[in-house]
């Protein structure tokens, strides 16, 4: 160890001592969310015509959209696992019709294991 490595040391504290912290008091602080940040699913069904591509490209097979309607008549629903979900985004990437968005909907945690399972 050399001689300067202490003053280096001592430096390094006092010029970290006074800086502010680099996480946010949550809840307390104000969280800032990126703009492109990917949280919880957000379906159209309007648009959907039920291809199945986001299902099927989904690694974590996550998400399933099935029609409640007739051929005709289409009632599209789609169903989050959001304890399965790695929240990729592939789902979204993958839509042609762009049905599937990602929110900034960041609380999603739950004790309860049947609430991870979302109507969307």
């Amino acid at each position: 160890m050399s001689k300067s490595a202490p003053g280096k040391i001592t430096n390094f504290v006092v010029k970290h001592l006074f800086k502010k912290p680099a996480t946010v008091s949550f809840p307390k602080g104000k969280m800032q969310i990126a703009r492109n940040y990917r949280g919880k699913l957000s379906y159209d069904p309007t648009n959907c015509n039920g291809c199945g591509l986001c299902m099927r490209y989904c690694p974590s097979k996550a998400i399933l959209v099935v029609n409640e309607g007739t051929k005709e008549e289409r009632k599209m629903k789609a169903t989050l696992s959001i304890s399965r979900c790695i929240f990729c985004g592939q789902c979204v990437d993958s839509c042609p019709r762009k049905c599937l968005s990602c929110t900034q909907n960041i609380d999603l945690s739950s004790l309860d294991k049947d609430e991870l399972v979302v109507q969307l």
